[in-house]
């Protein structure tokens, strides 16, 4: 749990002053509610400063956390000085914020409904719930809430009208429905509410979509307990399938629960994190929208997912990439694209808002994804592993799926040797990066794999072929004899944390001589304190300007490759270090910075799959 201190529910957080002298929440500070469609970010101040309409990769409704002067906002906190703690409702996904005042003690309950109506009526998934309900558990507390929603990332304005004691919001694409037990009066775009409870007195807000035919609904004090006790037995009926029982549970669980939240439940979509722009360093350019489906990052959260037991988020990502992922369309960038959109669009086209300030003034803030078009050539190793483990784990691939990684394998025969952008997805032009040559090896060999544990037909002996001479390649381009180490690209003498998934994709033994002076040539260069850096941007620029953070998926890497090479006492070390830099809710973002605070957008799923499998893996060596 986190304290934090708050000023009466005004929505002037606690983080550090931006532009104009408003005061942010930061990063960290953050819980996270969702219903499988989208989510939205709750503060420890009470405040929702995130929320997209009705999925994820819609225009914000609130978005207070990207400009708290224009960006929205629905606040609700005590009145007057209170201390704050955030938890998780256990083992669910419903968030509860404590305000502890000198006259009381009082909680907001947060959650989206999921379950009960909303799985078995199409037009109460349409509706989008989000429910705020506030409890005095001790003495009395007198609360202050204020929804001032923001439409289409605060460009476009809205009107407001009561109605049979509900507050509608009007935009010209959405519209919403504010209900509540309290009072509710206008003020200009806004609607507030101020009231006192006392020792076990409830209110309730409830906030839906009434737009695409989603009819106005109320929602009482009972309806609410009612989908609040079907919203906790869905997420912990979801979480009793996990069959992982060793050591760090709650986190490894917590993690799971995180990349559930993450899967967009129409299409099997897994997005890369639920938030746009939230910088890799504060004042920094570093700032991207990640609310896509990017190929390499579901993949691996579906390698997690099936190592904890749950299939049927596999199976729905495999159905989306049957239907979505189509070889052999001639693109520049191969048969498949870097990223897609959650209802399996190709068209992300990049731009600026210029009118809204950024997280903590750190401008710019941009919708779409430019590297959409990039050449990563590593990504046909991650799905086609992803696909290996899905066949072998739980279900075996039908044989039109077959053919679809057959065409994959044949096209990364032809072009794997050409430089790319790389998993980093540099903007400083391409190159002939290991990890990209590494992870081709590793979609023609689990195709191998799959094939021959099948008896599938294939073109065996081009395949292998292939196989070894890139290895071949790796082994001689990708070694600096002046480094003694495996490098970023070929021919240089770059160190990079991608390596670390040498071993852990079976390439090379863990245990073998080249490979152990590599992690200690990245033990001396790349890590600081447990902590990874993916590569030093001075040695190899990246087309960007200022520095980032260590990046947290590499520094579970580094434990898992500790964990290979037999190195268990630093190996636990280093994981249980890097437990202490997630955020009071067990949430880690993509970045951590030099003084541990959490950087980029918020959860990152690359960073929970790495965990899970870093935990998995630890916990099985330690036996």
């Amino acid at each position: 749990m986190a304290d934090a201190a708050t000023g009466g529910g005004n929505g002037t957080g606690i983080g550090d002053a931006g532009g104009g002298g408003t005061r942010y929440v930061p990063i960290s500070e953050h819980g996270l509610i969702g219903d499988l469609r989208s989510v939205a970010l709750v503060g420890s101040d009470g405040t929702i400063d995130w929320y997209c309409c009705p999925s994820f990769d819609s225009p914000s409704v609130f978005a207070a956390i990207l400009d708290a002067e224009r960006g929205g906002a629905f606040e609700l906190a005590a009145i007057g000085e209170a201390r704050t703690k955030q938890f998780y409702f256990p083992d669910t996904n419903v968030l509860i914020t404590r305000f502890f005042t000198e006259d009381g003690v009082g909680e907001v309950q947060d959650f989206m409904p999921v379950g009960g109506d909303s799985a078995r009526h199409p037009v109460e998934a349409e509706r989008h719930r989000l429910i705020r309900r506030v409890v005095c558990v001790r003495g009395t507390v007198g609360f202050r809430a204020r929804v001032a929603p923001r439409f289409d990332y605060g460009a476009r304005p809205h009107t407001l009208r009561l109605e049979s004691g509900r507050a509608v919001f009007a935009s010209e694409d959405l519209s919403l429905a504010l209900t509540s037990t309290v009072p509710l009066e206008v003020a200009g775009p806004d609607a507030r509410a101020e009231f006192k409870l006392t020792e076990g007195e409830s209110a309730v807000f409830a906030l839906d979509q009434v737009s695409g035919g989603v009819p106005p609904r109320a929602c009482a004090a009972g309806e609410a307990q009612a989908q609040f006790e079907t919203t906790v037995t869905y997420w912990r009926r979801w979480l009793s399938a996990s069959k992982y029982k060793g050591r760090w549970r709650e986190m490894v669980h917590r993690s799971a629960l995180t990349l559930k939240l993450l899967t967009y439940a129409p299409t099997g979509a897994i997005v890369a994190a639920p938030t746009t722009s939230l910088p890799e360093q504060l004042g920094g350019e570093r700032n991207w929208d990640y609310r896509y489906v990017w190929v390499r990052d579901a993949a691996f959260c579906v390698y997690a997912l099936l190592r904890l037991g749950f299939t049927e988020e596999a199976g729905a990502f495999m159905e989306f990439v049957t239907r979505h992922i189509t070889p052999g369309d001639g693109r520049l960038s191969g048969p498949l694209q870097v990223m897609y959109g959650i209802d399996g669009r190709t068209d992300l086209a990049e731009r600026e808002l210029g009118h809204l300030e950024g997280h903590q003034g750190s401008a710019p803030v941009r919708i779409g994804n430019a590297a959409a078009d990039q050449l990563q050539l590593d990504i046909y190793g991650a799905l086609i592993d992803s696909i290996y483990l899905y066949d072998k784990w739980a279900t075996p691939i039908s044989s039109d799926q077959w053919d679809d990684v057959c065409a994959l394998v044949d096209w990364v025969c032809e072009h794997w040797d050409q430089p790319d952008e790389g998993i980093w997805e540099t903007r400083g032009g391409r190159k002939n990066f290991l990890y990209s040559r590494l992870m081709c090896w590793v979609a023609i060999e689990r195709a191998i794999r799959m094939a021959n544990r099948r008896g599938l037909p294939a073109d065996h002996a081009r395949w292998q072929q292939v196989r070894d001479v890139i290895y071949r390649r790796i082994m001689s381009h990708g070694w600096s004899e002046r480094r003694q180490a495996f490098v970023q690209y070929e021919d240089s003498d770059v160190l990079d944390a991608s390596v670390l998934m040498m071993p852990l994709t079976k390439f090379i033994a863990p245990t073998d001589p080249k490979w152990l002076s590599t992690l200690d040539a990245l033990t001396h260069d790349l890590v600081s304190d447990s902590l990874v850096y993916r590569y030093d941007p001075v040695a190899s620029p990246d087309g960007l300007r200022g520095d980032e953070g260590t990046f947290s998926i590499c520094s579970f890497w580094y434990v898992e490759a500790l964990v290979h090479a037999g190195r268990l006492d630093e190996a636990r070390l280093a994981f249980e270090k890097m437990l202490t830099y997630a955020n009071h809710l067990g949430l880690y973002a993509e970045e951590i910075s030099h003084t541990g605070e959490q950087q980029g957008n918020f959860p990152q799923a690359f960073t929970h799959f790495a965990l899970i499998s870093a935990a998995f893996n630890l916990d099985r060596a330690l036996g």
